[in-house]
């Protein structure tokens, strides 16, 4: 690339050329972002002028626009700097709204029940012109990609964190726990099940998850072959189906209704997963953002004192 040229580049033109290899179409692309079909085109070819490469085939005959092998290559670099385009957009707003303005928030279930309601509770009794806006999932996969973007401030997420510019404080060691129906013979034993034990039984877990990954990696280091029954990204069917006698659930503590009388919680050796709530290292943090975390933080310390004796 002619450096001499190369000041010539704009942020528009980048935008133009993602859409464009996005949607297969220049039309598409310019209703995306708002543009008229020939400011797309401008744009794109401007990009091709300044780089001196064809980044689109615009082949007679197809239907749709394809991207060259070089303007895949750009394509990795452009995906980098939107997002640390949107992600200074997020510091700058951050920066002016001060104690009032906008906190996105990335949750899943297990926390979404347990966790977050205590949190937002007191938060928003302190914080009250911050407008806590939540992103929820059934597990934490794909939080930290929109912590990455910009688009969210903050994630719960599971330890250990996916490779990316984050930071995060530990919240709360969860242990992996069997919940059997409260009539059956393993609801009176008085001690933690090994991992050949909880293999030997019919096995209800959830569906996509890192850490259940990270619990039958353990039963089958430590002499156990698990076999599952029934998945679900639920947590309310994986109990309900413990209920029916359809199996027993290998499950984190916090996605269990303890109150529900027609169950019973037994320990395993099961290495507990650690909660953590994330943020972008090279952000700025609000100071709405920092009294979250320690909010969330103080929360979960009291759940874990709550948690523990029952464990002993």
């Amino acid at each position: 690339m002619d450096s001499d040229h190369s000041s010539e580049l704009e942020y528009r033109h980048l935008l133009s050329f993602r859409a464009v290899a996005a949607s297969g179409s220049f039309h598409e692309a310019a209703d995306s972002l708002d543009y008229t079909q020939s400011a797309v085109s401008q744009h794109v070819a401007a990009l091709e002028s300044i780089l001196g490469v064809r980044l689109l085939d615009r082949s007679r005959g197809r239907r749709t626009v394809e991207v060259t092998e070089a303007g895949a290559l750009l394509l990795r670099h452009a995906d980098a700097i939107v997002a640390r385009m949107r992600a200074a957009r997020a510091d700058l707003r951050a920066y002016s709204e001060g104690a009032s303005g906008k906190l996105s928030v990335g949750t899943y279930q297990s926390v979404g029940a347990r966790v977050l309601p205590a949190t937002l509770g007191i938060f928003t009794g302190l914080w009250p012109e911050v407008e806590v806006h939540l992103v929820e999932t059934n597990s934490d996969d794909g939080l930290l990609n929109l912590v990455e973007s910009g688009d969210l401030d903050l994630s719960f997420a599971v330890y250990p964190l996916s490779e990316g510019p984050f930071e995060s404080v530990e919240l709360f060691r969860d242990p992996y726990v069997l919940v059997v129906p409260a009539a059956s013979p393993l609801a009176r034993l008085n001690r933690s099940l090994t991992a050949r034990e909880v293999s030997e039984q019919p096995l209800i877990g959830f569906r996509h998850c890192r850490s259940t990954v990270g619990a039958e990696e353990y039963l089958r280091a430590n002499g156990g072959n698990p076999e599952w029954v029934f998945r679900s990204d639920d947590n309310t069917t994986v109990q309900a189906l413990v209920v029916a006698g359809i199996g027993v659930a290998l499950v984190p503590r916090l996605t269990v209704d303890e109150a529900d009388p027609k169950c019973a919680v037994i320990q395993t050796g099961v290495p507990p997963r650690v909660l953590t709530l994330a943020w972008h290292r090279d952000r700025y943090r609000s100071a709405a953002q920092v009294a979250f975390v320690e909010l969330a933080r103080q929360v979960c310390l009291e759940l874990q004192q709550k948690v523990a004796p029952k464990l002993a």
